[in-house]
């Protein structure tokens, strides 16, 4: 078995325990349950967090793991990219590899951060760079990644619908419960892809 196979096993089980986490929240909240899976509190600021209405912690609450597999999958694409990337072509891949569109916004980005004052968020540009273009560098690259995935289509397709359920969870708003299914099902085709 691949080194690459045994990663996406791996990162697969995570993932499913974490679908599998989802799963039991909701039989919780539909039957009013407690069913002792609960994790010790987390110190929220105790200053402010009681001051936001209820129904909008309640909502943090569930979405925020949504977050977490989000967070999970945007890293491990990043990780992939770089990975494939650097293996193939050396540490300068980013200058050589990307596409020149992505490269100058990233640097905007970039730039806009050093502006701002703040600690950059990265030390690495392709943590600038948004899932959509993401998609671009896999494209760009399709002759190094085609020995990773099946299809181009399927990759762009699975990554296009990714990009729609990220709206929802990186801005804040509830994900209905049909996006919650689709979500978990845009995760699994993603490894799938993959196999």
């Amino acid at each position: 078995m691949k080194q690459n196979d045994k990663e996406s096993i791996i990162k697969l089980f995570g993932i499913t325990n974490q679908f599998t986490e989802l799963d039991l929240d909701r039989v919780e909240k539909k039957h009013n349950i407690d069913l002792g899976r609960s994790k010790a509190k987390t110190e929220k600021d105790i200053t402010y967090y009681p001051q936001f209405e209820l129904s909008i912690r309640n909502e943090a609450k569930l979405m925020s793991k949504h977050y977490e597999i989000f967070y999970c999958l945007e890293k491990s694409i990043r990780d992939l990219i770089t990975a494939t990337l650097e293996t193939s072509f050396g540490e300068d891949w980013w200058n050589t590899n990307v596409p020149q569109i992505v490269k100058d916004e990233v640097k905007k980005r970039t730039q806009k951060e050093i502006d701002s004052g703040v600690t950059l968020r990265s030390l690495e540009p392709i943590d600038f760079s948004t899932f959509g273009e993401l998609a671009e560098i896999f494209k760009f690259n399709w002759s190094t990644f085609n020995t990773i995935f099946k299809s181009l289509k399927a990759v762009e397709k699975v990554m296009s619908s990714l990009n729609t359920l990220r709206g929802p969870i990186a801005h804040c708003t509830a994900l209905a419960e049909d996006e919650e299914l689709r979500l978990q099902l845009s995760v699994r085709d993603w490894f799938r892809l993959m196999e």
